[in-house]
């Protein structure tokens, strides 16, 4: 008699990529950890996010997360036993948590439940957040007498100024939907029941604009968000008059004229 083949466990990509007309949605896929952020999880959100951004079919990109939260932070279990030179001569965070920021498409961030630490981070990296009314928002590293070290301490005082991003970090306090959207730390906020549907529609509004003026938008918003106003100005008036050499704003322009909708070419 032969013995019966050893049973396979199949293993669940810690990311799932699918698309939706010309969105991209990518799907942080570790429930049973709350999605928590580990090594294997941000590189293939990294290559997602790469692949999505070298397709010419997609025009924006959706990041969210499968079941209970958003993103309950960094794996800690993976990191506990780590020493400096682990995470220096790795690149930890580094390494691929800022792939992220080479995404020159609109990325937003569909954020139910908890988005504690590197998710709240993760969020804040988005160029867009859209809140369902479970959501919550915190940085608290401090209780583990760390900090957040994935740009937290950089870009939320950039979001919500300095005062409530000190009390975040340093007391660790955990904002609701609400106060995220008085804090402007998220864009707008939504029924759960309402997060996937309102988050594929303003991404496929997004995606149905000319994508070449899209990058340039968001290209010169992170300018002047990480520059003074003057160099921000400055580059916003080149990525201006770029757009004359562009075909798609000559058809808008002239779409706008003839009172029809335009028939963008991304290019």
């Amino acid at each position: 008699m032969t013995a019966p083949a050893p049973s396979r466990v199949t293993q669940e990509p810690p990311v799932i990529a699918e698309t939706s007309g010309r969105v991209g949605v990518l799907t942080l896929n570790r429930p049973k950890q709350m999605n928590a952020l580990n090594d294997a999880l941000m590189d293939a959100l990294g290559a997602a996010l790469l692949a999505f951004d070298a397709d010419d079919g997609i025009g924006a990109i959706v990041i969210t997360g499968n079941g209970p939260a958003f993103a309950a932070g960094a794996d800690i279990a993976a990191m506990v036993d780590w020493n400096y030179m682990d995470v220096y001569r790795s690149e930890f965070i580094t390494r691929n948590w800022e792939t992220i920021r080479r995404v020159r498409k609109p990325v937003i961030a569909a954020v139910a439940g908890f988005a504690m630490g590197g998710g709240c981070e993760l969020a804040l990296a988005c160029d867009i957040v859209i809140a369902a009314e479970s959501a919550k928002f915190a940085l608290p590293e401090i209780k583990l007498a760390m900090l957040p070290g994935a740009g937290g301490t950089q870009r939320l005082p950039r979001a919500i100024g300095k005062a409530k991003a000190m009390d975040m970090c340093l007391s660790a306090r955990m904002l609701d939907a609400a106060e995220a959207d008085r804090y402007g730390l998220v864009s707008r906020v939504v029924p759960d029941e309402r997060l996937q549907a309102e988050s594929l529609t303003l991404a496929s509004t997004i995606a149905g604009y000319s994508l070449p003026a899209l990058m340039a938008i968001k290209e010169s918003v992170n300018r002047t968000w990480e520059a003074s106003l003057s160099e921000g100005i400055w580059f916003e008036r080149r990525q201006l008059h770029a757009r004359f050499a562009s075909d798609d704003a000559h058809e808008g322009m002239k779409a706008f004229l003839d009172k029809r909708q335009p028939e963008f070419k991304h290019r």
